[in-house]
């Protein structure tokens, strides 16, 4: 299991964030959510977790 990248956050990684400007990142589907609303920022499903992204 890889945990969600971001400060504080212990839940599991479901999504890679490609971010033009800065390293790409894995992180949980709540925090994925916030970060695709920046311009630019791609998501992708990690295998295993297709289900739980749109």
């Amino acid at each position: 299991m890889t945990v969600c990248e971001e400060a504080d956050c212990e839940s599991e990684a479901a999504v890679k964030l490609h971010i033009p400007w800065d390293a790409n990142r894995l992180v949980c589907t709540a925090h994925a959510r916030v970060w695709v609303q920046k311009d630019g920022v791609v998501p992708e499903p990690l295998d295993g977790h297709e289900d739980e992204w749109p």
